[in-house]
């Protein structure tokens, strides 16, 4: 017999899907066939598959070490698949590779990292390692999750960010956390607002809307005024913040959260964003490198604010988190007003 206690990562999902990912290699049918014949139970209990775990619940197995490690649920010494461990030892590379990042926040659910401008919000392709990773990496190294646990849930990052782009990233810890912060980033509930810098005087803020096309081919977006096929409808509201001789520091929030929205869409409005080597100006992006040594867009998401949240996440429920901005934002600013 082999017992489980369901972590507070594992909570929140039906049983039946807890035991898919156990066993991997299980035929539905035969774990369905367990469940009625009492071969599994929840809490010492019969149970039909679809009742929703809770941490600390207990689910036993009354099957043979054979049976378990031919249905991909390793053995009684914690022994990984291939691909769990694959993904633990691309955890403890990237935390190696990018090291102690700054969180902002974190309790049982949630954490939320400020992530450098280079690095990836996830993975493009299986070389690169991302900040899926290092949350995977930082989670083991501090003792919150372990390899074995890696078998029923995988920690996530909830909202991407440009590789180049700085700022809060958003992880769940739990499957419960995932959940809930999937739906707000879906529903719009929570916000989001980024610093950047843009091309020349801006002197006054605007709610601007169009339609964004992307050429996934390219990975590059076109905003236009009118709806065109295959586009989607974008909107986004800004405020020039400081103003100084050559460029405005501006405060952008995400109303509608597409591919290089921001990036995207000031352009569009006339103002593209200092550094951005996709949709801003080559020649001022290259005078910018050799003066200042800016290579990439100067954008940064430096604040959200969460709605009221359940019970469970009562701590984040109405809160302001924020990012301290990158130290080329105030070199290029030369003296920011507080934010």
């Amino acid at each position: 017999m082999r017992q489980i206690e369901i972590t507070d990562g594992e909570a929140g999902q039906r049983l039946d899907k807890f035991l898919r990912k156990y066993m991997k290699d299980a035929p539905g049918g035969f774990l369905y066939k367990m469940l009625r014949k009492k071969n599994i139970t929840l809490n010492s209990k019969k149970a039909d598959g679809s009742e929703r775990l809770a941490a600390g619940d207990l689910v036993r197995l009354f099957l043979s070490e054979e049976a378990l490690a031919v249905f991909g649920a390793g053995d009684a010494g914690g022994r990984l698949s291939e691909k769990d461990k694959k993904q633990a030892e691309e955890g403890r590379a990237a935390y190696q590779l990018f090291g102690k990042l700054q969180i902002l926040y974190e309790d049982r659910h949630v954490l939320l990292v400020d992530k450098p401008a280079g690095i990836l919000s996830q993975k493009a392709d299986n070389r690169q390692l991302s900040l899926n990773e290092w949350l995977t990496g930082y989670l083991l190294e501090t003792g919150k999750i372990t390899e074995q646990s890696l078998q029923t849930f995988h920690p996530s990052v909830c909202n991407r960010l440009d590789r180049n782009t700085s700022g809060i990233v958003i992880c769940g810890k739990s499957l419960y956390g995932s959940q809930e912060m999937s739906r707000i980033i879906k529903d719009r509930s929570l916000h989001k607002y980024y610093l950047l810098y843009v091309e020349g005087q801006m002197d006054r803020g605007e709610k601007i809307e169009g339609y964004l096309y992307k050429d996934k081919a390219s990975n590059r977006v076109e905003v236009f005024h009118g709806r065109q096929p295959g586009s989607v409808r974008i909107v986004t509201v800004y405020r020039p913040v400081f103003t100084g001789k050559e460029e405005t520091l501006v405060e952008a929030e995400l109303i509608t959260g597409k591919t290089h929205q921001i990036r995207a869409h000031l352009a569009s409005a006339g103002f593209p964003l200092v550094g951005d080597g996709k949709y801003g100006n080559a020649q001022r992006n290259e005078e910018r490198r050799q003066k200042s040594g800016i290579t990439h867009q100067l954008l940064h998401a430096y604040r959200v604010v969460f709605p009221k949240l359940p019970r469970e996440l009562e701590s984040l429920s109405g809160m302001e988190i924020k990012a301290p901005l990158p130290p080329l934002f105030c070199r290029l600013g030369g003296g920011l007003p507080k934010l």
